[in-house]
């Protein structure tokens, strides 16, 4: 490599750096995942025609049905999850107005040293949630009044997305250095994204599914209905996408709303839970461990970090963007 190169090489390393942190800083991670993933499936989905179709233009065409199928799909499933936790099966306000009711007609099960933690009735848990929005008013606003602007910022994030694909439909021959330098950081925060996330997903997925197993199978089975379960089975899989810190929200939603029966079954669920999360470490380092060679306590470090920087959208980010550290210390043989 010569010394043009290895200059188009750093400075391709600190625009991509600081493209992340503006993304980052202006709240456009939504979008940019968003393309990402339109980015991706069509990837993914493309190779198998464009094997069967030989003519150039007719690659660009199956590359387009499949690019606007995906960012349609997607679209119409980003709007029934909005449809979902607005409805009262899935109501948000309705499951923490819940909670609180939960835990205030619950006190007398707990013991003494334990009642010292809980808030005192249903009107200071509100308080205390209240508090933690304000200590998160831009990340609350953000998912409150702006929804609308997100919900814009993702369908452009997807709609650029699929025009990235279209664009690398079409071979490309002499890059100038700092283009092809550019062209291989895009190219490894695809590939990034693709491993992370869609390892996610699967877990989430099965954590999903074994919830769901345990709240409308089992416990039923045993004459015991709990209430919410639809909106706890979705919970799950949501904060599922997020490593470590969703499975405990999760959690304390679910022994919450167990505990509306009796501590017994709360201590049971809590049980069960703790089991599920002992075969997701097994799954852990099968599915990520080996797609991005990252533990559990590496991925906690980084969203802690990103957390104190970024607030909760650096939690959401963590996890892909130390995935493409990774991929760019990997790919310079530094780890």
């Amino acid at each position: 490599m010569n010394d043009r190169d290895q200059i188009a090489r750093f400075a391709s390393y600190l625009l991509a750096g600081g493209l992340l942190l503006l993304v980052i800083r202006n709240g456009l991670v939504g979008a940019l995942f968003a393309g990402l993933l339109v980015y991706s499936l069509v990837h993914m989905s493309a190779p198998a025609l464009e094997r069967k179709i030989s003519s150039a233009r007719a690659r660009l065409v199956a590359v387009a049905i499949i690019g606007s199928l995906v960012v349609t799909l997607l679209s119409l499933s980003i709007w029934g999850t909005i449809l979902f936790f607005r409805s009262d099966a899935g109501s948000l306000h309705v499951l923490l107005q819940k909670m609180a009711d939960i835990i205030d007609a619950s006190r007398i099960h707990f013991p003494e040293w334990m009642r010292s933690h809980l808030p005192d009735d249903a009107e200071a848990l509100r308080v205390m949630l209240g508090n933690w929005l304000r200590d998160h008013a831009l990340e609350a606003r953000t998912l409150g009044e702006q929804a609308g602007r997100m919900a814009a910022h993702l369908l452009i994030g997807m709609i650029i997305g699929a025009l990235v694909a279209l664009h690398d439909a079409v071979p490309h021959a002499n890059l100038l250095p700092l283009t092809k330098a550019l062209r291989e950081r895009a190219v490894h925060l695809g590939e990034a994204f693709r491993r992370i996330v869609f390892a996610q997903v699967r877990i989430a997925a099965i954590n999903a599914v074994l919830t769901g197993i345990y709240l409308a199978v089992i416990l039923p089975l045993a004459g015991i209905k709990l209430p919410l379960i639809k909106s706890m089975i979705a919970i799950t899989f949501a904060a599922g996408m997020l490593p470590v810190v969703g499975n405990l929200i999760s959690n304390t939603v679910l022994v919450i709303v167990a505990l509306s029966h009796s501590l017994h079954i709360a201590v049971i669920s809590l049980l069960y839970l703790v089991i599920i999360h002992k075969l997701e470490y097994f799954l852990n380092a099968r599915i990520i461990g080996t797609q991005i060679e990252a533990k559990a306590w590496e991925l906690l470090i980084a969203m802690l970090i990103m957390e104190a920087t970024f607030g909760l959208v650096g939690v959401v980010a963590a996890p892909v963007l130390y995935a493409y550290l990774k991929r760019e210390l990997a790919a310079r043989r530094w780890i």
